[in-house]
């Protein structure tokens, strides 16, 4: 089985948890744990920290992702990534993204801060562009947001408007793509394990398309088409925020991947995660 393909369905569920979560209505820091599910076994583990309501009204967004069982114990990885940045208005204005982490052995690092006008300032990135790989020219780097920082502006749409209409244009270093999100409907969703959730939830389609940034051996017309994924959004109890509470996605190799969330509890800024993502800013 080709080694490359397996990654970019995993790394697409991590990404769908991070396009799609918590409201920015949120006063306190959250933490969110996901477990990813791919040919019926458990392959990662995600932790989210919110901070939507950052002091001086920005935000602050973290995430882990790690692969667990059979898949950490082949390949191994971990990755944590980190943005923050203010508001204007209900648009996000990000002013660092970071990540860090190592897949199969190879350290991976991406530093970004944001100069005038939102353009992306890549300071960091390893490991570099590999030769031949499709360049992103500065005009459709200007005006982009990191994933996470697209995070805050889907979100705060969720919550001011009970739906999950919204796009965003993203630039991560070697790719711009552009994200799409739609209100598909309401679902009953049964438990799914003893710790899934139950219950009526907002169903979003969910799609990302590449418009930059294609590797050199990748076929044009497969880079080029659409990756869609559906979340199902609800708040998990009484007076909770929105939360993605199921994210299901189809993969070439592995089948149906569906990333499940399995907990929710307040997060403070001394928490592990909040304090990794203080070391690498």
């Amino acid at each position: 089985m080709p080694r490359r393909p397996t990654r970019r369905p995993l790394l697409c569920a991590a990404l769908a948890v991070a396009m799609l979560a918590a409201s920015p209505a949120v006063a306190a820091p959250v933490l969110a744990t996901y477990e990813v599910q791919a040919a019926g076994l458990t392959v990662m583990q995600i932790e989210a920290l919110f901070d939507l309501a950052a002091p001086g009204g920005g935000y602050r967004v973290a995430t882990r992702v790690r692969l667990i069982g059979v898949a950490g114990a082949l390949a191994g990885g971990e990755q944590l990534t980190s943005a923050e940045g203010g508001w204007q208005g209900a648009r996000p204005e990000p002013r660092r993204y970071r990540v860090e982490g190592t897949w199969r052995g190879v350290r991976r690092a991406v530093a970004i801060d944001y100069g005038p006008g939102g353009m992306p300032v890549l300071l960091a990135l390893q490991p570099p562009i590999e030769v031949g790989r499709e360049a992103v020219p500065p005009a459709l780097q200007r005006g982009t947001i990191d994933a996470l920082s697209a995070l805050a502006k889907l979100t705060r749409t969720v919550a001011e408007t009970g739906r999950c209409d919204a796009e965003a244009a993203t630039f991560d270093g070697r790719r711009r793509a552009d994200y799409t999100v739609r209100t598909a409907g309401l679902d009953r969703l049964p438990a799914a394990g003893a710790r899934g959730f139950a219950g009526e939830a907002l169903r979003c389609a969910f799609e990302s398309r590449l418009i930059a940034g294609r590797r050199a051996d990748q076929d044009p017309a497969e880079a080029a088409r659409p990756q869609a994924a559906t979340a199902w959004i609800a708040r998990t109890g009484p007076g909770g925020e929105p939360l993605p509470v199921r994210i299901e996605l189809a993969s070439r190799w592995f089948g149906t991947i569906r990333v499940q969330l399995t907990g929710v509890a307040p997060a403070p800024p001394g928490s592990a995660l909040h304090q990794l993502a203080e070391q690498r800013r």
